[in-house]
């Protein structure tokens, strides 16, 4: 086997210099993240309509929407642990090219289980895409401009969840829910444009045989405390947001708060600052250390939860905004974590770390959503603040490098 992200050539990383055009290539990574990512949250805004739509629970409707992240965590792994052999171009356009197809096809699914199971198709082509564009970034950008292009790429992240929400409650409430995946399946679609007109094919890296299959890279990853506990962090921080911003919409349009649903879609202008704040992620992990930085996001985070506890708007939109800053803040600087604790196999680190990434989402679906149907908000707040605390515990293990 040969590890592409291990041995390249010294033309293709400059470990000590910025590379040319850094808000360029910033902005296309950004843009690039948006439409790869852009449908796994948009459909939050309309869970509410989608629930009425299929006449089932909360629970029910918040875990079929969210079921992309299965095949998000699924295609993690499988993509990580081929990495080494996998075309980056290519393989980010097909996926983004294949997404359109289950994306278009929610449009005239008849029930909550063909729903579900085109989500998990979503979920596999947005994961193949996403951990190879993370794989690349790791090989191809210098050390000092890694930790920018991994924040440059999170913060298309969100501003999908922004942009993708308003959109989707705005299509969904003027022409329909199927209009609404007909119009994020030709935004695939030009998502897989601009990777072909944007990431040109990789020249090939001065390697050397490795003796580790993937599996055993993987295993050894694992057994790395720094990265299992990164994998720990990945998995708590999108259990937690995914426990707020799922449910939250249901608090939003119940009384006394009562919104409706081009209403709905305008409060995500709570991830708004999250643009400007993630865009920071990766100097301010230079400058405190990645430690100190994800405890002051979690921190944030964990100050944002009471306040969407109370049924004055502008509380809870303030405490929206404190947890998404929070939570992206801290996933940026984890990501960035992740390339530099892995000094080989990135894309299988990347892709485990992806993995455990997503299935924390499903598991905080499927928990979460138990208790909101069982007890109320309320206990669905108390479970995200007990993640944010074991993501503390776990960023305690995030020493630097020797």
């Amino acid at each position: 086997m040969t590890d592409l992200s291990a041995h390249m050539k010294p033309a293709a990383m400059e470990m000590h210099e910025h590379s040319p055009g850094v808000v360029l290539r910033s902005l296309v990574i950004g843009l690039t993240a948006f439409l790869t990512v852009v449908d796994l949250f948009a459909t939050q805004a309309i869970l509410p309509s989608l629930t009425r739509h299929y006449g089932v629970t909360p629970a029910a409707m918040g875990f079929a929407v969210n079921a992309s992240t299965f095949g998000m965590a699924i295609a993690g792994l499988v993509v990580g642990f081929f990495s080494p052999h996998i075309d980056r171009r290519l393989g980010i356009l097909l996926s983004l090219t294949l997404l359109a197809i289950p994306t278009s096809l929610l449009a005239i699914a008849p029930n909550i289980t063909v729903f579900t199971i085109l989500r998990v198709a979503q979920g596999l082509c947005m994961a193949s895409a996403f951990t190879l564009t993370l794989a690349y970034l790791g090989e191809q950008c210098s050390a000092m401009d890694a930790g920018g292009a991994f924040a440059a790429y999170i913060t298309g992240n969100v501003a999908s969840n922004l942009i993708g929400r308003l959109v989707s409650a705005a299509v969904a409430d003027g022409l329909g829910l199927a209009w609404n995946f007909y119009f994020f399946a030709a935004l695939n679609l030009a998502g897989a444009v601009l990777v072909y007109f944007s990431i040109h094919r990789v020249q090939p890296m001065q390697v050397m045989m490795a003796i580790d299959s993937p599996l055993s890279a993987m295993l050894a990853h694992w057994r790395n405390p720094r990265l299992r506990a990164a994998y720990g962090l990945g998995f708590c921080i999108l259990f937690a947001f995914i426990g707020t911003f799922t449910f939250v919409n249901f608090v939003l349009v119940r009384p006394p708060l009562s919104l409706g649903m081009m209403d709905l879609g305008l409060v995500y202008f709570v991830f708004l600052p999250s643009i400007f704040t993630t865009l920071l992620a990766g100097r301010v992990a230079a400058w405190l250390g990645t430690r100190l930085t994800i405890w002051a996001a979690l921190g944030v985070a964990v100050i944002g939860l009471p306040l969407m506890l109370t049924s004055h708007l502008p509380l809870v939109l303030t405490g929206m905004v404190l947890v998404g800053v929070g939570t992206f803040f801290a996933q940026a600087a984890a990501t960035g974590f992740v390339g530099q604790a892995a000094s080989e196999n990135r894309g299988i680190a990347s892709g485990t770390y992806l993995a455990c990434y997503f299935f924390g989402g499903l598991v905080g679906t499927a928990l979460l959503g138990r208790l909101f149907d069982s007890f109320g908000w309320m206990a669905c707040v108390i479970g995200v603040t007990g993640s944010l605390f074991a993501a503390a515990l776990l960023t305690a293990m995030l020493t630097p490098q020797q």
